[in-house]
C-alpha cells in the first residue's frame, strides 16, 4: 500500500492508495483538513476507485466531484487530492 501527503493552504491530505493495472484499487483519504459535508469524503474516494492513476484522469474525477459534492472546502482545490495521490501512487 502506497502513502502520500500534500500540505494544502488550510490542512494535510493524506492518502492510503492500493493500486492495480494503473488504476485506483482502494483509497482512504484523512487528514486534518475541512470538507463539508462530512460524508463526501467517502463518497470521493468511492468515485476514485477504478480511475485511472493519470494526473488529468483524476483530476476530472475530482473537478466534478466538487461542484456536485462539495458544499464548503476551505482553501482546498481538486489538485491538492490529485497531488497526494500520485504521491500516494509513486
Amino acid at each position: 500500500m502506497g502513502r502520500g501527503e500534500f500540505k494544502a493552504p488550510k490542512g494535510v491530505i493524506k492518502v492510503e492508495l492500493e493500486q492495480a493495472e494503473g488504476k485506483v484499487a482502494r483509497i482512504k483519504i484523512s487528514g486534518d483538513f475541512f470538507l463539508y459535508p462530512e460524508e463526501a469524503l467517502e463518497r470521493l474516494e468511492a468515485a476514485l476507485v477504478g480511475k485511472p492513476l493519470e494526473r488529468g484522469a483524476l483530476l476530472k474525477v475530482l473537478e466534478e466531484f466538487f461542484e456536485r459534492e462539495v458544499k464548503d472546502a476551505p482553501m482546498l482545490e481538486p489538485d491538492h487530492f490529485v497531488t497526494a495521490i500520485l504521491r500516494a501512487a509513486s
